[in-house]
């Protein structure tokens, strides 16, 4: 079982001993001038994990709500991701991204994408390796990495991702490489937790919602963490941010959780990850 932290929120044990809140605050598609206030108001809540990317252009506003909050650094997990445009220079882009957080070290890095058409992410692997040997990053791991790309990376690979952060959702549940990623020893991450909110208008997710006095979202969210998926949800207002941590005091039964898992549509809402290849510079 994964030991709590002072908020009840669970944590999950990475593949190298390093510990990750389960339910941590992601900062997609935040604007930059906004950034500070919603993650300053995300650690006020109780999140000590906040997820961000190069791509996203909001790394240093996420730093400056690290520094104001006058919260430890080491009480807080930071993730953030290598631009696609910057895989063949993997190790400048992470140093830029980590002055951009204004912080010695980070928690986790990983490859946004995988790009196949680049040619290039076992490169930057190799380069991210060199980062995590001489500790200036906690963890390393992958995103949006289907079950080839993980082939390719692991017969090259010397350390054995720690996170594979993809997109699922009750609609879209990507079972198999979930089961794979785990399987290898990677902890899998699920971004758009909610479906972008479309998700929770289902049918069988409001009945739980109201058979529990819950929100549809803390239905979804607890659904994700009972399958030991990292789960990173976002919002802007801080009473859906501490909504949503409530999530991790909810309990659904066997038959519930399987309530959700029969919502499985296949209907990705990102990018195809076998295809993708915009530049996010």
């Amino acid at each position: 079982m994964p030991e709590l932290r002072e908020n009840n929120i669970p944590d999950v044990t990475l593949n190298n001993g390093v510990t990750i809140p389960q339910l941590g605050f992601g900062v997609f598609q935040v604007p930059e001038e906004q950034t500070q206030r919603i993650v300053e108001d995300a650690l006020a809540a109780g999140y000590r994990h906040i997820d961000t990317a190069a791509a996203y252009r909001n790394e240093a506003g996420v730093g400056a709500a690290i520094a104001a909050s006058g919260i430890p650094r080491e009480d807080i997990f930071i993730t953030t991701k290598l631009r696609n445009g910057e895989q063949g220079t993997a190790l400048d882009a992470f140093r830029n991204s980590r002055t951009a957080l204004g912080v010695d070290y980070l928690d986790l890095y990983l490859i946004h994408w995988p790009v196949p058409s680049q040619g290039l992410f076992t490169e930057a692997w190799k380069a991210m390796e060199k980062l995590y040997a001489g500790g200036e990053v906690r963890a390393i791991g992958v995103s949006n990495f289907l079950s080839g790309h993980l082939d390719t990376l692991l017969e090259a690979a010397e350390v054995v991702p720690a996170v594979n952060q993809i997109e699922i959702h009750p609609t879209f549940q990507q079972q198999e490489l979930t089961a794979k990623s785990r399987a290898l020893g990677i902890a899998v991450e699920a971004y758009s937790p909610l479906g972008q909110g479309a998700d929770l208008d289902a049918a069988a997710v409001q009945s739980l919602a109201a058979r529990h006095g819950a929100t549809p979202a803390q239905i979804v969210l607890a659904w994700h963490l009972a399958q030991g998926t990292i789960v990173i949800p976002k919002s802007s207002r801080s009473l859906r941010m501490r909504e949503n941590l409530g999530a991790a005091a909810l309990t659904l039964t066997p038959a519930e959780l399987a309530e959700v898992t029969a919502l499985e549509s296949g209907a990705r809402i990102g990018a195809d990850p076998a295809v993708a290849a915009h530049s996010q510079m």
